[in-house]
């Protein structure tokens, strides 16, 4: 069946503005252009677009999908399975999210009581779903599943001040990196405070300290595009910076 924009459109739930805009950036293009100047899709764009909003909805970007689904080596399959697993990790992680809400009603209700920990289960099953999500893999090739492991067991179990100290130092970080990063100076002062607050995050997300392996990550901020991409959304250079002051701040630069 073919489809035009209008209809396709509809059919997903998406504006055909949308549409217009994956075919302008070269992600979706039609199967043809009609006699009429209209575009027309067919399955096999049908089934690009359903792999697209899926990226979408597990937060890929854009530009991250169309490397992806335009590989040579793509595989819908496999993708497909891989939407799945993670799917149902979002699913479970909605669902201590709910339950989390539910008891905090009756909490307030009087009808239960609630752990200062409890409260923050749900939050903190999210930050160790999206961390897995996103450098998983990396992670765990780099460092060991049992590693990554006994870090999101730590994460899980950590009391509501120290989660709380997380949220507080990863504002602390950018805000220093972003004043830091002025100076142009990662062996400066200011450089070396980013590292030391970075070094009292990771310590905390981690439950242990190892300058090796803070290095590694610092490392990994400038190989892995996704780090890179976040620390320089600000402005590029920052993920480097932010290497060279750990790597300096660690004994471990060249």
């Amino acid at each position: 069946m073919e489809y035009t924009v209008q209809k396709l459109g509809k059919l997903a739930g998406i504006s055909t503005r949308t549409l217009r805009y994956y075919d302008e950036i070269g992600i979706l293009k039609p199967a043809r252009i009609n006699s009429s100047g209209y575009r027309i899709y067919g399955q096999k764009e049908v089934d690009r677009l359903q792999q697209i909003l899926f990226y979408r909805e597990l937060g890929v970007s854009l530009k991250n999908i169309k490397d992806i689904i335009l590989s040579p080596s793509f595989d819908r399959v496999e993708a497909l399975k891989q939407h799945h697993i993670r799917l149902l990790e979002k699913k479970k992680q909605l669902e201590t999210l709910i339950i989390n809400v539910e008891k905090s009603i009756a909490m307030s209700e009087g009808r239960v009581k609630m752990s200062d920990q409890e409260k923050f289960e749900g939050f903190k099953q999210k930050l160790i779903d999206e961390n897995e999500e996103k450098y998983g893999k990396e992670v765990r090739e780099k460092y060991g599943d049992e590693v990554v492991d006994k870090s999101n067991a730590h994460l899980k179990n950590m009391s509501k001040e120290d989660y709380e100290r997380i949220q507080t130092l990863s504002v602390q970080i950018d805000e220093a990196l972003t004043e830091a990063f002025k100076t142009g100076d990662p062996a400066g002062s200011m450089g070396q405070k980013v590292a030391e607050l970075h070094k009292q995050w990771i310590s905390l997300c981690w439950g242990h300290y190892n300058k090796e392996a803070h290095a590694g990550v610092a490392q990994m901020y400038v190989d892995d595009e996704r780090f890179t991409l976040y620390y320089d959304k600000e402005q590029p250079g920052r993920a480097e910076f932010l290497r060279d002051a750990i790597l300096i701040y660690t004994g471990m630069s060249k």
